[in-house]
């Protein structure tokens, strides 16, 4: 008798449905991969970056599901953020956007900034200047920006940009973050819309604990924007090779 011939279209679609079952498994429970927009976390992170997310820090929530399905009420297996960990989370105004931000208050923690200086509970949180962050602009261009290394009570340290004392979120109010939200600011602290601006002036607010999608992890790829995809012959000078599985 004929033997059935293994392979052919069915086989092929069966992997494909298998293939694609996995990774969105793998992405809502453990890794999911993130790119960066935008510049409100230079130094930390710079246009172009690639990262991991882990989902497995923080518990799941409904965000943690694609397109937010509703299947999971509040959040389960729950761990909590810990200062100046970076995290992605869905902006609380529409609930679908990602930010990427860096956990600055805890729940029932005050914050406030006066002349930029960093205020939590009170107290002033310790910044040195060093070195200045250097960056490309343009062909044979490059931009200087004031780098400061901020250490967090706990002494977690990172790295933040500050131009400038006077804009108005250098002096601020006093935040209290109420119980199960969080404070999240930007590292490039003149160019981060985050906390510091309410919901109503298109701003973050505070950060609902249903709201964290992951922590950032380590980065997998990063290019300066110069090369296409389609650019094969440029991409060894797009590519940021010393940025490649650097953990954030």
């Amino acid at each position: 008798m004929a033997q059935k011939k293994p392979g052919g279209l069915k086989d092929t679609l069966k992997t494909v449905f298998y293939a694609i079952l996995i990774a969105l498994g793998v992405r809502t429970v453990a890794y999911e991969p993130f790119n960066i927009p935008s510049g409100s976390m230079i130094p930390t992170l710079l246009v172009g970056d690639y990262l991991f997310v882990s989902k497995l820090s923080y518990g799941y929530s409904r965000h943690s599901l694609p397109f937010s399905l509703p299947l999971i009420p509040g959040r389960i297996f729950f761990t909590e953020p810990k200062r100046g960990d970076v995290v992605v989370f869905k902006l609380p105004p529409d609930n679908e956007t990602d930010y990427i931000k860096r956990i600055i208050g805890l729940p029932g923690d005050t914050v406030q900034l006066k002349n930029s200086i960093l205020f939590i509970n009170g107290k002033a949180v310790k910044r040195e200047k060093v070195d200045d962050f250097i960056e490309p602009v343009g062909d044979n261009n490059f931009s200087r920006s004031p780098r400061y290394l901020e250490t967090l009570p706990g002494g977690r340290t990172h790295y933040i940009l500050e131009f400038t004392e006077n804009t108005v979120f250098d002096t601020t109010p006093v935040y209290t973050v109420p119980e199960g939200h969080y404070f999240a600011m930007g590292d490039n602290r003149d160019n981060s819309s985050d906390s510091r601006v309410p919901p109503e002036q298109s701003g973050v607010g505070f950060v609902p604990i249903e709201n964290l999608v992951g922590r950032a992890e380590g980065m997998f790829f990063s290019t300066d924007g110069t090369a296409r995809w389609w650019q094969v012959w440029r991409w060894p000078g797009a590519i940021r090779f010393h940025r490649l599985f650097r953990s954030v």
